[in-house]
């Protein structure tokens, strides 16, 4: 049996306190009083802390104080340079958006809490910066998961806020009540729940750091409703009315003041509002060294841009640049497309497999072996491969099973294509082989307008409508894909004019993306001319964002691609397994819809084929006069695309 004093020391010692046993008698007198004493005090503080009787000693109380912790969230988000605040409203976040607004954050309200994501990841893409929405509780934010899970996947740093029940209230009935952070934490790279008003700044601060370090990605912090408004506010819905009577009222009525006080603490304490450090990681001086050996000697060098050399710090017109220097041959592929511009000799744009079948070095500069390089089985055996990418586990997929690396870097490949390029000076790559992929290039887009000639059996051919409209796209246009079959033809048709001028989902293949991210691309770019390239599939989740372009005064243009079917899945389903279920749409009068919300609409069919440019400049005349428009284009069915489904 184990005495009182040895009792109280494994006691002590499992609170941390340590102490030569030696010292310690198990017959002394001193155990049965020191101990139990120094133990009592102990629990009296470790209860005072976690009632925050010590924090109210050192921090100030307010009662009196009109302030309210939205206005100290959006002085977090001012400081962080923060322009656009998306949302859809709700009683849980209202401080938020109120105190934004008075700061001069525009407040952006969607018609879908998705969209307001959606649209934060485009100002996140394009700004440099983390893109910012706010949704109320429960429902508010599980209608954000998909949106989220995009934004992790496409590496873009968004910071999303939630509104939740009151901690007093939470699992108890609470409107809108339930575990949120259980839903984000597999999403986000940071979660938090703000538990007081003096919390709100440095957890926002870590949050917005966390969000843009290493590899970008989503964070998610939590405002329990009761930390957003006033005091009196607070009080009044939380505290019991009138004076209690019994112990166990009095001793509810105590502990409810107590939790108020401690929640509001320190509230309005300086703090320090402005951005934490982002680390970004960088390639070694050794490891840029051997790379620069292995392309030194190369004859048919490859650079494969993947979308995170759109990156910060590097501004693209930098990495432009020292890509022109290498004069190496590049395929562009997610945001990078356009980095080199419409015209560059360097951007193949066709024959990529065949063109890493002869490749002797592969530079995947943020590309990953996914679905989009089967896997890493288009890369010969024969090619020396530098893979340069921020997140180990995407720099690393499907290696050793269908491609092996010569070169692995965990760092950001912009840097590193910056110092690869000063490292090369006076490196020429052999004329010939840019050359002869740049003539294959060539005749390959050849055979697609001769295709894009051919009639449909009925309707518009799609790829004749994207070769025109390609034709009349100005040099400030930015691009948004948002769809299947038609956005995938788009792909091989429709050149942006330069970097940072396409915005597609990224590697989950979201669809619905298109109406968030014309909205934040327009905000961020006002003077650009903003396209939407639909299915009409995919325009059925975000025609309703017609209504804030035009509440909003975000002029886009959206051009559908309407063949009455979801024909990405129809290609493969009907003839594999003979059905066209649910495949089946209509050709319905989507231009009238975005009349219906304000805008202006278009519709395009054979019989406009030897207008379609006069059709088309007169749409987007419409939005330069300050009207979003949609031309609702009726195609037919080609067999541009058979075989290209993804798995």
């Amino acid at each position: 049996m184990v005495s009182s004093g040895a009792a109280c020391w494994v006691i002590l010692c499992q609170q941390g306190f340590t102490m030569d046993p030696a010292t310690v008698s198990t017959s002394s007198s001193c155990n049965c009083t020191l101990f139990p004493a120094v133990l009592l005090v102990m629990a009296l503080l470790m209860a005072a802390h976690k009632l925050g009787l010590l924090c109210q000693l050192w921090h100030k109380v307010e009662p009196k104080s009109p302030r309210h912790g939205g206005e100290l969230v959006a002085e977090v988000l001012k400081a962080h340079r923060v322009r656009y605040l998306f949302t859809l409203v709700g009683g849980h976040i209202s401080p938020i958006l109120v105190a934004s607004e008075k700061l001069g954050i525009r407040v952006v309200d969607t018609r879908h809490e998705a969209t307001a994501v959606f649209a934060a990841d485009a100002v996140a893409r394009l700004s440099g910066t983390v893109g910012v929405a706010a949704v109320t509780a429960g429902p508010g934010v599980t209608n954000t998961i998909t949106a989220v899970k995009n934004a992790q996947m496409a590496e873009s740093p968004v910071l999303l806020i939630g509104g939740a029940a009151s901690r007093l209230q939470k699992g108890r009935g609470a409107l809108q009540d339930i575990d949120q952070m259980s839903l984000l934490r597999p999403l986000c790279k940071f979660c938090a729940s703000v538990q007081t008003v003096r919390e709100i700044v440095p957890v926002l601060r870590r949050a917005i750091a966390t969000a843009q370090s290493d590899t970008p990605g989503p964070v998610f912090v939590e405002f329990p409703v009761d930390v957003l408004y006033p005091y009196h506010v607070v009080e009044k819905e939380l505290t019991p009315k009138g004076s209690p009577k019994t112990f166990i009222a009095k001793a509810m009525s105590w502990y409810q003041h107590n939790f108020l006080r401690n929640l509001f603490a320190g509230a309005w304490e300086t703090q320090d509002l402005f951005p934490l450090p982002v680390h970004v990681p960088q390639a070694t001086a050794k490891q840029v060294q051997q790379c620069v050996e292995l392309v030194s000697r190369a004859k048919k060098p490859i650079i494969l841009l993947g979308s995170q050399v759109t990156l910060p710090p590097t501004p693209v017109e930098e990495l432009r640049a020292a890509l022109e220097d290498l004069a190496i041959p590049c395929f562009l592929g997610g945001m990078a497309r356009g980095m080199l511009g419409r015209d560059s000799p360097l951007h193949i744009h066709q024959n990529r497999r065949e063109a890493l079948k002869e490749a002797d070095v592969v530079i995947l500069a943020g590309t990953v072996c996914d679905f989009r390089l089967s896997y890493g089985r288009v890369l010969s055996r024969y090619s020396k491969i530098i893979a340069v990418n921020r997140n180990r586990s995407q720099l690393l997929l499907n290696s050793d099973i269908f491609w092996k690396p010569q070169v692995t870097i965990q760092g950001d490949a912009s840097s590193f294509l910056l110092c690869l390029s000063r490292g090369l000076k006076g490196y020429s790559c052999p004329q010939d082989w840019a050359a002869s992929l740049k003539d294959n290039d060539h005749q390959k887009e050849k055979a697609n307008r001769e295709k894009a000639e051919k009639p449909t059996e009925q309707h518009l051919n799609p790829l004749k409508v994207l070769h025109h409209m390609d034709a009349l796209l100005p040099e400030n246009s930015l691009l948004v894909l948002d769809g299947g079959d038609f956005v995938g033809s788009a792909a091989y048709i429709v050149q942006p004019p330069g970097p940072l001028c396409w915005l597609d989902p990224g590697a989950f293949g979201t669809l619905g993306i298109g109406g968030g991210f014309a909205l934040g691309a327009k905000l961020c770019r006002p003077d650009s001319e903003v396209w939407i390239l639909y299915g009409d599939g995919s325009l059925g989740y975000s025609i309703l964002e017609f209504d804030t372009f035009v509440r909003h005064k975000t002029p886009v243009i959206a051009l559908v691609g309407n063949d009455a079917c979801w024909s990405q899945i129809a290609r493969e389903q009907v003839p594999m397994l003979g059905s066209n279920v649910a495949c089946g749409l209509a050709y319905l009068d989507y231009h009238t819809v975005a009349e219906g919300l304000g805008g202006r609409g278009f519709l395009l069919t054979r019989q406009d084929e030897g207008n379609l440019d006069n059709m088309l400049r007169a749409a987007q005349e419409q939005c330069i006069q300050g009207h979003p428009v949609l031309i609702n284009a009726l195609i037919g069915r080609t067999n541009f695309r058979d075989g290209s489904i993804s798995m």
